[in-house]
């Protein structure tokens, strides 16, 4: 029988520290950008509980319209500030904190979080990489106005809009320009990718599809109104909505629109971006209701009403979906019937939307806060 060493303190304080670092979520069991993917679905492969409970909160001190990314068992969020936040995703305790602008802050854009690089735009017009581990600044990207789209990796390239009316493309370590193509009004939407492509519905109220390799130009058509939502891709289907007061579908196979939907009484923009699961959509009005549409078709299956108008985008995680409102609650309905299963009052208007990863489910609000749930 072997005799037994005593462990050496080195070794003792490696075997300590692996236990006591947190589990690094699956890949697939992330929210690494806005949206969650790159078709920006805004379906997430995790789960929540039925009744989710209140886990932690942190003072941001600021307004907080970023909706937050999800990668490695860190929660990276934008403020109004000007800092970018990385928080554990178990107890909310800050690991770093990142000061991208000073005056103007961080607004809409949401992070992405690709491997050891943290990206997000600010309000000054400047595009940041920072490192994930340290929040030590990698490098930056100026451009001529304010940035409220979220980036979206693509390879070894991230895109970025600017409401300069141009898209980016730069390589992603390095933050080199690549290409640029210019459209006719600003970039507020994220870009959505898909086979090699980038697809952004424009505030010029133009559709486009870019070669993410060069930004050619593969083709375009009318948007069908202007357009600060992101569109969701969905088995070669683009669906987005409009300041036109329509939900659209867009084939991308045929470069037209397949439906339209408008309220046949209230007349009023679709500024949330749609979540697709199924046959159905889901996305939030500035007429104070959530509404799921058919994909098919886009003919209504249901609409719920809040008690201000809803910016945020829904995530749907199961047969849930989940969504903020300007009336400071946080919504849980059901996908099928639109019926209200969960809700929690935040007391400040929630714009952000939602992520969901790691079983935890997190969204900031207007008077500062960052809330996590599971």
């Amino acid at each position: 029988m072997g005799v037994l060493r005593p462990i050496a303190r080195r070794e003792w304080l490696r075997w300590a520290a692996a236990l006591a670092a947190p589990l690094p979520l699956r890949a697939e069991d992330a929210w690494p950008q806005f949206r969650g993917n790159p078709q920006l679905t805004g379906v997430a492969t995790g789960t929540l509980p039925a009744e989710p409970r209140l886990r932690w909160t942190f003072e941001a001190g600021e307004a907080v319209e970023s909706s937050a990314a999800i990668a490695g068992g860190v929660v990276y969020v934008g403020c109004q500030s000007g800092h970018l936040f990385a928080l554990d995703l178990a107890t909310g305790k800050e690991r770093w904190r990142y000061k991208a602008a000073d005056l103007e802050g961080i607004g809409e854009s949401s992070p992405a979080v690709v491997e050891n690089r943290v990206y997000i735009g600010d309000l000054a017009g400047v595009f940041h990489a920072v490192d994930a581990a340290s929040g030590k600044a990698l490098w930056t990207f100026k451009t001529s106005n304010e940035i409220k789209s979220s980036p979206a990796p693509a390879g070894d390239r991230v895109l970025i809009g600017s409401y300069d009316g141009t898209l980016y493309a730069l390589q992603a370590a390095t933050g080199a320009l690549l290409w640029k193509v210019r459209t006719d009004n600003y970039i507020h939407g994220t870009p959505a990718v898909a086979g090699g492509l980038a697809f952004i519905s424009g505030c010029d109220e133009v559709f486009r599809a870019l070669r993410v390799s060069d930004g050619k130009e593969m083709y375009q058509f009318p948007s069908g109104g202007y357009t600060g939502a992101s569109p969701a891709l969905v088995d070669g289907v683009a669906y987005y909505g409009t300041f036109g007061n329509e939900v659209v579908a867009a084939s991308l196979q045929s470069r037209r629109l397949l439906w339209r939907f408008e309220h046949p009484q209230r007349k009023f923009p679709f500024y949330s971006s749609a979540a697709v699961k199924g046959d159905r959509l889901v996305l939030g009005g500035r007429d104070k209701h959530v509404y799921a549409l058919t994909r098919a078709a886009g003919q209504p299956l249901w609409q719920f009403a809040t008690r201000a108008r809803v910016d945020s985008s829904p995530v749907i995680c199961g047969d849930r979906v989940y969504i903020g409102s300007n009336d400071g609650r946080l919504y849980g309905l059901d996908l099928a019937s639109g019926a209200k299963v969960w809700e929690f009052e935040a007391g400040a208007g929630i714009s952000a939307s939602p992520a969901l990863a790691g079983g935890r489910l997190v969204v900031g609000t207007q008077d500062g806060r960052i809330y996590c749930f599971g």
